[in-house]
């Protein structure tokens, strides 16, 4: 008795599990056909549906509706393939046409072959080859597939569509061509509602005038803007910007870039570095700050100018550069450090300013130390450095002309045949000039004062020590040393032998020996920061 329970049990188990399998998986439905008929050698198990003059062959499952004009219908197996100018619609919203299509109802997922044109409310597709996943709602493609949506025709040779998130994934030889610009990708990934693709892999966008690089990206096509990263790179208004990362917004005519930043200006020939940049192009104008280092060349010569913060601004023939904060310059026969320039390329006018005191810094600073808070510049072994330095460069050959420096004007030369000697000139006014770029002589004017050390022409004996004052003089210079001293006006002083004048009165007031801020080489200019912090 207990048996036939168990028995009844299980079969009643049976019938319901069932009846929901059958409720769960639904037939195909056979709503149409011109005839059937069936041929168990070629194809066992199938009918055969076929249409004639007025009826063509149409099947159903789960609201989508398969149109054709020969289909192999499988009943057991609730699967057909389906041949001839068919039509694949679901509702108002999906509808595909193929040579082709194979149909499983229990895994609702439709391959479709041949001429495969997708349609929905937003968007169109074609290819050869398509998979539809009606569970998922996703659509798959292997071979290549263009799609035109409202704005833009995109292609590739791989891709998914996810319905539910009005997504595609398109994967190798992506492209997309709109009028505004064009887009190459080996992945991307477009959402149609938002109008936004991610770029994956080697990318390249195109716009009127501009072009991107990277590896990986985000770019929203409606506002042309996008972030960009991995070998990011932009072409734009005759500059190359490189950086870590990038970002660019095209209406705003604006681009920023962080990290190992390069911006290199075809015209100008020249290249500012730095771990950040903003480049406005309407106003012609870039700031790179966080160790920015420019690089100018100028006839056959390059111009290094290291800085926190470099700024350029104006078209290119009127262009002026402006650096902020431990300002470092190094030239062939020239260097220099002071805490801001400006650069006027039109005037060919360089300016190296000092710092502003504050009026407690006025009150407690010595000559020493406002002197070396003033700008500097060598040429081979003279130092020079002044209030505020100016270098005139010819607008021609953009070859340095000539020089002036206003205020506190100290010059010195490390004396080569003395352990501790140096040559020193102080003054008020300075004004130099150039012959072939290199220096080639200079005045001095206002309360004079020179200490230079003398020797025999035959022999190198140290004569004395010549100090000396004078209301101007004048002084030749020889591969950037001090070659001849000529005074201007009636000088007052003495030589006088070295034992006679004791080592703190070998150096004029304010005298400050600033080799050490020298910078020698690229290095020295890169470096300089972490110098400036030991």
């Amino acid at each position: 008795m207990r048996f036939s329970s168990n028995v009844l049990i299980l079969a009643l188990a049976l019938m319901i599990n069932y009846s929901l399998f059958c409720q769960e998986m639904k037939i195909i439905e056979i709503r149409e056909a011109g005839g059937s008929k069936k041929n168990q050698q070629i194809y066992p198990g199938a009918n055969i549906l076929f249409k004639d003059s007025k009826k063509r062959v149409l099947l159903f499952h789960e609201g989508a509706l398969i149109e054709s004009d020969l289909a192999y219908f499988y009943s057991r197996d609730n699967y057909f393939k389906a041949i001839g100018n068919v039509i694949f619609t679901q509702g108002d919203t999906l509808k595909m046409t193929c040579r082709k299509i194979e149909y499983n109802g229990k895994t609702k997922v439709a391959k479709a072959n041949g001429n495969v044109f997708f349609k929905s409310p937003d968007m169109s597709l074609s290819t050869e080859e398509l998979k539809l996943d009606r569970i998922t709602n996703q659509a798959f493609y292997d071979k290549k597939g263009v799609i035109v949506d409202s704005s833009s025709t995109l292609s590739s040779n791989r891709g998914r569509y996810f319905m539910d998130e009005k997504k595609y994934r398109f994967v190798s030889n992506v492209n997309i061509y709109n009028p505004q610009y064009i887009v190459n990708s080996n992945q991307l990934d477009y959402y149609t509602e938002l109008n936004k693709a991610y770029l994956f892999g080697e990318s390249k966008i195109e716009g009127e005038n501009y072009t991107i690089k990277c590896k990986t990206g985000f770019y929203d096509l409606e506002k042309e803007k996008g972030f960009f990263k991995k070998n990011a790179i932009l072409y734009y208004d005759n500059k190359i910007i490189k950086g870590d990362s990038l970002y660019f917004e095209s209406e705003k005519n604006y681009a920023a870039a962080t990290k190992n930043v390069s911006i290199f200006d075809s015209i100008n020939n020249s290249i500012i570095k730095g771990h950040y940049a903003e480049i406005f192009k309407a106003k012609d104008s870039a700031v790179v700050t966080k160790k920015a280092l420019s690089i100018n060349i100028i006839d056959r010569d390059t111009l290094y100018i290291s800085a926190d913060t470099l700024l350029a601004t104006g078209p290119d023939e009127k262009r002026i550069i402006r650096a902020y904060y431990d300002v470092r310059i190094l030239k062939n026969d020239m260097r220099g450090r002071s805490d801001s320039l400006h650069l006027d390329r039109l005037a060919g006018l360089t300016k190296l300013l000092s710092k502003p005191l504050t009026r407690k810094q006025e009150q407690i600073f010595t000559e020493v130390d406002r002197n070396k808070s003033n700008p500097v510049i060598w040429f081979n072994k003279s130092q020079m450095s002044g209030n505020n330095i100016l270098l005139m460069s010819n607008k021609k050959t953009n070859k340095l002309d000539s020089l002036k420096i206003n205020g506190n004007v100290l010059i010195i030369e490390k004396d080569t045949l003395s352990k501790d000697g140096y040559n020193q000139i102080k003054g008020g006014l300075l004004d130099g000039s150039f012959r072939n770029g290199k220096l080639d002589n200079i005045i001095i004017k206002k309360n004079t004062e020179m200490i230079y050390y003398l020797y025999n022409d035959e022999d190198f004996q140290l004569i004395g020590i010549d100090k000396t004052t004078c209301s101007a003089l004048k002084m030749d210079f020889l591969d950037g040393e001090i070659n001849d001293i000529t005074f201007l006006v009636t000088p007052s002083g003495n030589v006088y032998p070295e034992e006679e004048i004791p080592l703190n009165d070998r150096t004029l007031k304010g005298f400050i020996w600033r080799d050490n801020e020298r910078p020698n080489n690229i290095d020295d200019l890169i470096d300089n920061f972490e110098k400036q912090k030991n």
